[in-house]
């Protein structure tokens, strides 16, 4: 509190030095008053608290115990033996890589259907052509700084009488 009198802003107005400690005294302040983030800023410090302002104070052990060098060791060796960073596992299991291993689709199944680009500008075509239909080719005149975007006569948006 006396901290907080001394630098307070009211009583150095030429001092902006002295706004930031204030600032800095109310937020290690709000920090010690509250029980949370005093147990967060303890057992992990500024870091912690910057962690629990952006992932919430419940994830702060989650976040730390992931980053820590343990967990990045197992999850290496992990990746290693099972082949995900090979992309393995994905070829074998979830048969999305390569689609060697996709199985076969039945008779009864549908196959793709794929149509070229140049077919499918094609039947546009003929689709208007058949309708009737003449495609839009006009485009806008330039709008330049004097191009007035109401007409002669003055519009009113007022709701009186």
């Amino acid at each position: 509190r006396k901290l907080a009198l001394k630098y307070h802003p009211d009583k150095n107005p030429d001092n902006p030095e002295a706004a930031e400690k204030f600032k800095e005294i109310n937020n290690a302040h709000a920090t010690l008053t509250d029980l949370s983030k005093r147990n967060i800023y303890d057992k992990y410090g500024s870091l912690g608290l910057y962690v629990a302002e952006q992932f919430g104070e419940e994830n702060v052990n989650t976040y730390f115990m992931l980053s820590s060098w343990w967990a990045k060791g197992l999850f290496a060796v992990c990746g290693l033996l099972t082949g995900c960073y090979l992309c393995c596992c994905l070829c074998c299991c979830f048969n999305c890589c390569c689609g060697k291993c996709k199985p076969k689709a039945s008779g009864g199944e549908q196959q793709e259907f794929c149509v070229s680009p140049e077919d499918l500008e094609e039947q546009i075509k003929n689709d208007m052509e058949r309708d009737g239909e003449t495609p839009i080719t006009l485009q806008p005149t330039n709008v330049t700084e004097k191009t007035q975007l109401i007409g002669d006569s003055h519009r009113s948006y007022r709701t009186e009488s």
